[in-house]
């Protein structure tokens, strides 16, 4: 592992709901290529968290939206990455999902889809935990 590989990597995420829907994304490139998962990436220099999290809700998915409030703070160990995720909750505001970026797909789900997605166990948490803060 070389020195670069040694550092975490800060990353901001969105939970963006529409009514009791949730937009997600299917991933296009590592970690977890293929795999349903929510709108993010990395935070650029300079950024804000809250900021970046936005600009990968607009690149990956052509959406808008207005942030509510922090979830969580996540670690991602994913083969010799350490990710620092900051995930927000937030609500739609305009656009129709398109992936963009490098996402494959773009897509709001019903609460009771998403069991069958075979998402992980963290985003899952992450989305139930926005769920509550959103009221």
């Amino acid at each position: 592992m070389n020195e670069a590989q040694a550092r975490p990597i800060p990353a901001a995420g969105v939970v963006c709901f529409r009514g009791d829907d949730v937009l997600l994304i299917r991933r296009g490139a590592p970690p977890r290529e293929g795999e349903w998962s929510l709108p993010g990436g990395r935070i650029e220099w300079g950024e804000r968290a809250a900021a970046a999290a936005l600009r990968e809700l607009r690149e990956e998915t052509g959406c808008e939206a207005e942030i509510v409030g922090l979830i969580d703070v996540v670690d991602a160990v994913i083969g010799e990455r350490h990710y620092v995720l900051i995930d927000y909750a937030a609500r739609w505001i305009t656009g129709d999902p398109r992936p963009g970026d490098d996402a494959l797909n773009a897509t709001f789900f019903q609460p009771h889809e998403l069991a069958g997605l075979g998402m992980w166990s963290e985003t899952l948490r992450v989305i139930e935990a926005a769920r509550r803060l959103i009221g």
